[in-house]
C-alpha cells in the first residue's frame, strides 16, 4: 500500500437520543423535579380536601376541624353558589367610604362619600382581562361583613371580628387622604334593579343605605 495512501476514518457514532421528560434531566435535576411536582400535589390535594370538607354536610370531620378549615376558606376561597340559585339576587350594591383626617394644623377634617364599587367597575369595564380582585375583593368582603352582623351591625358569630378586619384594611389600602387618617366609615348602597319594559313586575328603584359605625385606625 503506498504510503501516501490512507484509510478512511470512521464516522463517530451519534449520541443516544435524550429520553423524554424527566427522565431525560440529569439526577440531581430529576430529584428537585420530583420534589416539587410532589409538593404541589400534596398542596393541590390539601386544599381539595379542606374545600369539600366546607362545602359537605356537617360531619365528625368537619366539626372536629371547623376551626382549621374556615382559617383557610375564609375570605379568599368562600364558596357562593347564588349564580345558581332558583331566585338569584335582583339588587345593585355599592360600597363607599369616608375618612375623618387630622391636617398638619390639627383640625379635623371629614371628607366626601368615595365609591369605591364605582372605582372598581370602572377599572374593569371595557377590559379583556379585568382583574380578579377588582372584580370581587370588595364585593366579597362587603357580603362577609353583612352575612356575619346583624342589622345593628353587631357580630352574629365568630367571624364577626375577622370579617370587619377584613373590611377595613381594604378601605384604608384604598385611601389617599392628605393628613392622618383618625377613623373611616363606610355604607352600602341598595339599588333594586329595575323590571325589563315588557315585564309587569314593579320595582322599587330607590336607594337605600346601610351605614357602618365609625372606626378608629
Amino acid at each position: 500500500m503506498d504510503s501516501n495512501e490512507r484509510e478512511p476514518l470512521e464516522e463517530a457514532a451519534p449520541p443516544p437520543p435524550r429520553a423524554p421528560g424527566i427522565a431525560g434531566l440529569s439526577t440531581p435535576y430529576r430529584v428537585v423535579t420530583a420534589l416539587a411536582v410532589g409538593a404541589v400535589a400534596v398542596a393541590a390535594c390539601g386544599h381539595l380536601a379542606l374545600v369539600f370538607l366546607h362545602v359537605a354536610p356537617s360531619n365528625t370531620v368537619s366539626k372536629r376541624h371547623a376551626r382549621t378549615i374556615d382559617g383557610w376558606i375564609y375570605p379568599e376561597f368562600e364558596q357562593n353558589w347564588k349564580l345558581f340559585a332558583p331566585n338569584p339576587l335582583q339588587q345593585n350594591i355599592a360600597v363607599e367610604v369616608r375618612a375623618e383626617v387630622r391636617t398638619d394644623d390639627g383640625r379635623l377634617v371629614t371628607g366626601n362619600w368615595r365609591g369605591l364599587s364605582a372605582e372598581d367597575g370602572a377599572a374593569i369595564r371595557h377590559s379583556l382581562l379585568p382583574s380578579h380582585t377588582e372584580q370581587n375583593e370588595l364585593r366579597r368582603a362587603w357580603d362577609f361583613f353583612t352575612s356575619s352582623h346583624d342589622d345593628d351591625n353587631k357580630s352574629t358569630g365568630d367571624r364577626g371580628a375577622l370579617a370587619e378586619e377584613y373590611l377595613r384594611r381594604i378601605a384604608l389600602d384604598r385611601l389617599d387622604a392628605e393628613g392622618r387618617i383618625v377613623r373611616i366609615q363606610l355604607r352600602g348602597a341598595t339599588t333594586e334593579v329595575a323590571a325589563p319594559p315588557w315585564s309587569d313586575e314593579k320595582a322599587d328603584t330607590q336607594t337605600y343605605y346601610r351605614e357602618l359605625p365609625w372606626w378608629t385606625i
